[in-house]
C-alpha cells in the first residue's frame, strides 16, 4: 500500500471505505463530508470546528456532532489524521497526509506553527541509536508564546 503521503483523494477515499467495512460500519455521504473537509483545509480541528465548518460547506447533509467525533476517532485509529492534545481543552486534529513535520504551540492563542528541520531529525536518530532504539515514529511538540501574544502583552 502507498504512503499516505502520495495518496490522491479517491485512493483516500477507497481506502476509508475499507476501514468503514472492516469494522462494519456503513459508508455515509457525511463521513465523506467530513473527510473531503480534512482534505481541502490542511487546519488543525477541534472536532467542534471542524463540525462547524462541514454545517457550512454541506448543510443539506445534517451531520451530527457524535459523527463527526466518531469519524476523527476511526480515522486516528487507522493512522489516516493525527492530533494534537491540548489538555482540558481537547485535541486537535489533522489529515495524516502531510510529509513529517513538528509543531510549535502557542499557549496563549492557540496557534499552531508546523515545521521540519532535518538538523533535528538527525539527531534524534542518532540518541535512538546510542540508546539502542530504531525509531518507528515520533511527535514533537513545542510549546510557548506567539510573536502576536507577545506584542500584545
Amino acid at each position: 500500500m502507498k504512503s499516505i503521503e502520495s495518496l490522491s483523494y479517491e485512493e483516500l477515499l477507497d481506502t476509508f471505505k475499507s476501514i468503514l467495512k472492516s469494522n462494519n460500519l456503513k459508508f455515509t455521504m457525511q463521513r465523506e463530508a467530513i473527510l473531503r473537509t480534512l482534505y481541502e483545509h490542511p487546519d488543525h480541528f477541534t472536532p467542534e470546528n471542524l463540525y462547524l465548518l462541514v454545517k457550512e460547506k454541506y448543510p443539506e447533509l445534517n451531520t451530527g456532532i457524535t459523527t463527526v467525533y466518531r469519524t476523527l476517532n476511526l480515522l486516528e485509529e487507522n493512522k489516516l489524521a493525527t492530533s494534537l492534545s491540548f489538555g482540558t481543552q481537547g485535541k486537535k486534529f489533522e489529515l495524516g497526509n502531510k510529509p513529517h513535520h513538528d509543531h510549535m504551540i502557542c499557549e496563549v492563542c492557540g496557534t499552531i506553527v508546523e515545521f521540519e528541520d532535518s538538523e533535528i531529525e538527525a539527531l534524534q536518530q542518532a540518541i535512538a541509536k546510542a540508546h539502542g532504539f530504531k525509531l518507528t515514529d515520533h511527535l514533537m511538540q513545542l510549546y510557548g508564546i506567539c510573536q502576536n501574544c507577545r506584542d500584545e502583552q
